[in-house]
């Protein structure tokens, strides 16, 4: 210490100029409140944005955190047309002169899948977008929420995380959208991607990813702007014994798009694969998932089929390794959105 400070002594009386080291400024970060049990204490009012906030030590030492709250709900209650307007609220964010380095999206995780989901497709950009939640409430045992958020905030500041789309972040792990699922009721490791595993992880010293970053950034693949209402699609279940009741029903309810839970590689019985067929012919585009929760449905490869595909009737298209609830989202916003079924087809051969 005393020589120290007799260097210092000396630097000043000669008249040297020491160096100041100026501290590198802290992106900036955006979360945007959804609801979900995150913010879910209980009987108590659910807790905003800035409460959550103020309930994680330590953030402010990553990145300058700013809030807003979109909505304060279940995820059950969350709506296509609230979907739409969160997408266009990010892509106005990171439109700004000054636009974060990332946004975080704090939701329920009963939907959140389908969220992030919808935002990876429409989105676009190299900034991140972050999808997270809770399993427990804030006021349990061990809630898990403020863990969460804190590395979410890490992951939307982190270059790393630059221009591979939307994230869900749950117990330590990162998830591509397109890959994950929710695989668990109630767990802290509720979530999965059954392909492919996390695409990277939060550990103490730093977020790290199985692959390098892309090199270059995502253009959004759906154009929201200019959707007023979504069209009806729904989903389809098959099992030993179904009949055609539910798809015709379905049909006679105004859907326009069918997503279909198969069994196997997406196969139905033969009284749905007849109603299916009959949707088909008036109209309405039918997409085959699988029920197994993973697992490819390819696209129709013979000559007829492509006819039809091209043609816009008489064809199904594979769902490639998306589930049905996925499948179905991005079904929804591609009739919403006005494309033609070999649009919808080459659009789900882009995501795979």
């Amino acid at each position: 210490m005393k020589v120290a400070n007799l260097t210092l002594v000396i630097a000043v009386s000669v008249g040297f100029t020491l160096p100041v080291f100026a501290q590198a400024a802290k992106p900036r970060v955006h979360i945007i409140a959804t609801g979900g049990t995150i913010s879910n204490m209980g009987n108590d009012p659910r807790r905003t944005a800035d409460e959550l906030v103020a309930s994680v030590p330590g953030m402010a030492a990553v990145a300058d955190v700013t809030t807003e709250q979109f909505s304060n709900v279940a995820s059950s209650a969350v709506t296509q047309e609230m979907l739409r307007d969160l997408s266009k609220r990010i892509r106005a964010l990171f439109a700004e002169s000054n636009p974060p380095a990332g946004a975080i999206v704090t939701h329920g995780t009963d939907t959140m899948e389908e969220t992030a989901f919808f935002l990876d497709l429409t989105v676009g950009g190299c900034a991140p977008v972050i999808v997270t939640g809770a399993m427990r409430q804030a006021n349990w045992a061990g809630a898990d929420g403020p863990a969460n958020l804190y590395n979410s905030v890490r992951l939307a500041a982190s270059p790393d995380a630059r221009g591979r789309g939307a994230f869900v972040l749950m117990n330590d792990e990162v998830f591509l959208a397109r890959e994950v699922t929710k695989s668990n009721t109630t767990r802290l490791n509720a979530f999965s991607a059954p392909e492919a595993g996390p695409a990277g992880v939060t550990d103490p010293d730093g977020i790290f990813f199985r692959s390098p970053p892309p090199a270059n950034c995502p253009s959004p693949l759906v154009n929201v702007d200019s959707i007023k209402s979504f069209a009806r699609v729904d989903v389809v279940y098959s099992y030993i014994g179904a009949d055609s009741a539910v798809v015709d029903a379905l049909v006679a309810a105004g859907a326009r798009g069918l997503v279909v839970a198969g069994v196997g590689r997406g196969g139905t019985t033969s009284s749905q694969s007849r109603a299916l067929r009959r949707a088909t012919e008036k109209g309405v585009i039918v997409v085959t998932s699988n029920r197994t929760g993973a697992g490819r449905v390819g696209r129709p490869t013979n000559p007829e089929s492509l006819r039809n595909l091209a043609a816009g009737s008489g064809a199904t298209i594979g769902a490639g390794d998306l589930n049905p609830q996925k499948a179905r989202m991005l079904l929804a916003l591609a009739i919403s959105a006005g494309m033609t079924p070999f649009q919808i087809a080459t659009l789900i051969a882009s995501v795979q």
